[in-house]
Formats: C-alpha cells, structure tokens, sequence
C-alpha cells in the first residue's frame, strides 16, 4: 500500500487499480458501487493493507503492469463506456485482453489519436487541461483560409457559449480548406467551436499528436503499444511516476 501506515484514499486506490481516473472514481463511490470489506465505500474514506475493494462485485487490485495504446479512433466511435445510447462505443471495438479506458476523449464525430490505458493516474493527468501538454490536429473546413483566419485562431477565440477565451496557439495553413491546429486545452469540442465563432464549419477533424505520441500511419480502427521512450516521456510530461 503506497502513500503511508494510513493508507490511500478510496478514489486514488481505484485508480491505481485502472478502473478510472479519481474524478470517475468519486462517482462510483457516490453510486454506491464500490465497497471495501464488504460495507459500501465512502467518499474520503482510505484503503489499508489487508483491505478487500470491490467494484461491482469484483475485486480491485492495483495494477503491476502499466499499458499505454495509440488507437486510431475511426469517426463514429463514442468514448463512453456507459450510455447504452452511443451506437459504437470503445468496447466493441477494441478487442485487448487487459481493461483499458480513453486518456482525453476525441468526439464521436472527429477521428484519428485516442490514448487508451490501464492506469488511472495518467488518465486523470491527461484529462487535466491545466498540465498544457499539446495536442495537434488536421482540420478541413468549408471555406478559404487566410492570413486573417490564422491569426485570430492563434490569438485565442472567446467562446460566447462557455464565456472563455482560448488559450494561443499554433495554426500553420495547409491549403485553402486544410490547416493544423496545436492546442494545450482540452474544452468541449473546442477546436468545432473556434472555427464556428469565425463561421467556418469544419468537415473533418483529426488528431494526429498528443505530446510525444504520434498517430503516424496507424491506419483506422488499428492500434498499437507505445514505445518505452513513449512512455517515459509521456509520464514525464505529465508529472506523473511510470
């Protein structure tokens, strides 16, 4: 048991364990869906040595081996895992024999790099804008792009909807209805709502970087373990021990 005599919290032991990140994990446990020595787990309480964890009804250990993959999301697969509604969701199409769960979601309507994992420590970092890790993406649009365009886009758009400004950053033009896009935010479908704030439509969005991680010539729906220098320099962007 890490941390110390005292134990860890109940949501950084599911975590440790690669059910989800912390945040998820307190919904769980507010769900009541998490037990330890049988009792219904509580929000705060902290796990020691000997403790048992279930979470719906099956124990919890922390994990040995940590698993980082880059998955080439095809566009109509949903990064869900509980609505019943989603059409195609990530668990039926990633077949892996370890329970792996998406670290920084990719819209159901944009394809390309999605980072799925077992440890819940990185997906809680990855998930946490305020690290400023980059992500980049190919955008096509509906009308010309110009000199005028990218730098509003590099400026940062206020987002009416959100009442936020985006953060700069980094637009190179790559052909009248072609730019990419390097982001160290992570708001809700943010890259669609700067383009629509300058009335532009985008007709298709693809991540192809995440930090060091690139999506290179993974082809749709094929996936692939990360390389050890990968790793190391993924957990050492985001503060977080590999």
């Amino acid at each position: 048991m890490s941390d110390s005599d005292n134990g860890i919290r109940l949501n950084k032991y599911i975590a440790e364990c690669g059910v989800c990140s912390r945040r998820e994990a307190d919904r769980l446990i507010d769900e009541g869906k998490v037990r330890i020595n049988g009792a219904v787990g509580i929000t705060g309480q902290r796990v020691r040595s000997g403790d048992v964890v279930e979470y719906n009804g099956r124990t919890i250990r922390p994990i040995k081996d940590k698993i980082v993959l880059a998955y080439n999301k095809p566009v109509g697969v949903t990064c869900t895992e509980r609505d019943e509604h989603a059409g195609l969701s990530l668990k039926d199409v990633i077949d892996y024999p370890v329970r792996l769960t998406y670290a920084g979601r990719l819209d159901r309507d944009s394809n390309g790099l999605l980072l799925l994992t077992n440890d819940g420590e990185l997906i809680e970092a990855l998930m946490r804008g305020s690290n400023g890790h980059e992500k980049e993406y190919v955008v096509k649009v509906d009308k010309r792009i110009d000199e005028g365009i990218k730098n509003r886009l590099e400026k940062g758009i206020y987002l009416k909807d959100l009442n936020v400004t985006t953060r700069p950053c980094r637009v190179e033009i790559l052909s009248d209805h072609k730019f990419s896009i390097t982001i160290t935010q992570g708001l809700n479908r943010q890259i669609r709502r700067m383009c629509e704030a300058l009335g532009l439509k985008v007709e298709k969005l693809t991540r192809i970087r995440v930090g060091c991680v690139e999506l290179g010539n993974l082809t749709s729906g094929e996936y692939r373990e990360i390389t050890s220098k990968e790793m190391n320099e993924l957990y050492k962007m985001v503060g977080v021990q590999s």
